[in-house]
């Protein structure tokens, strides 16, 4: 709830739906997950997270603020998750056959590591990643520096090779690395809704193939939020 760039945005609504709750919903819709849980802080602002995790009935851990990594790990070791699955809340355009696939993925090869993050093809704001959880462990247990408490997959990332690493690469036809498509501010938000407004339907997650053909065919759309793609 504290973001700085676009506060409270997790909650914010898209279809009358808080953020947060089209995310939930999607991954409900997972062939292969096993349970759904909120992470988020020990704060008092994320209060209504929890209340909504209620609503929901879904579990919600809190941890800390700053050390995201711990409250990673902590999480994985109270629900005894073997692989566990990272999806960030400002990222709701989920599609669960490629979320399922990933997870498939890291059991078929026993990597320690699987994601679309890493020169996938796919834009910003459809990275999932899957991590297993004794690699959480040991990052947890070995990792000091502030980047990699911040941000938990990190230092694998820095360091591919010392891992059993897998990456997803989307199909060159449906390849978009340049497309923003998570929200962190005002036109992040508005875009999506966009998206939403047009795709989304009950009891289905929105495809990725159809996000494609959706902006594809209208290109001003994704000038809405062009001055913030790095």
């Amino acid at each position: 709830m504290g973001s700085t760039r676009l506060p409270k945005k997790v909650l914010m609504k898209i279809n009358e739906k808080p953020i947060l709750e089209l995310i939930i919903e999607f991954l409900n819709l997972s062939k292969l997950n096993d349970q759904i849980i909120v992470a988020t802080t020990e704060l008092s602002q994320d209060d209504p997270i929890e209340e909504l995790c209620k609503c929901l009935k879904i579990e919600c851990f809190r941890g800390s603020s700053n050390d995201v990594l711990q409250r990673f790990s902590n999480c994985a070791q109270l629900y005894k998750g073997d692989i566990i699955v990272r999806i960030t809340a400002d990222d709701p355009l989920i599609d669960i056959e490629l979320f399922d696939k990933v997870i498939q993925l890291c059991k078929e090869t026993k990597s320690d590591f699987v994601s679309t993050a890493i020169d996938s093809g796919y834009p910003f704001g459809y990275f999932i990643e899957a991590i297993t959880q004794p690699t959480l462990e040991w990052l947890n247990k070995t990792q000091k520096d502030s980047l990699s408490r911040e941000h938990v997959t990190h230092y694998i990332k820095k360091n591919l090779n010392s891992f059993i690493t897998q990456t997803i690469i989307s199909d060159d036809n449906l390849s978009r690395p340049n497309w923003r498509l998570s929200i962190d501010y005002e036109e992040d938000f508005y875009l999506v809704s966009k998206i939403f407004e047009k795709l989304y339907k009950k009891n289905s997650f929105i495809k990725y193939i159809d996000v494609v053909n959706f902006l594809d065919n209208n290109p001003d759309l994704l000038k809405i939020n062009q001055k913030y793609i790095k």
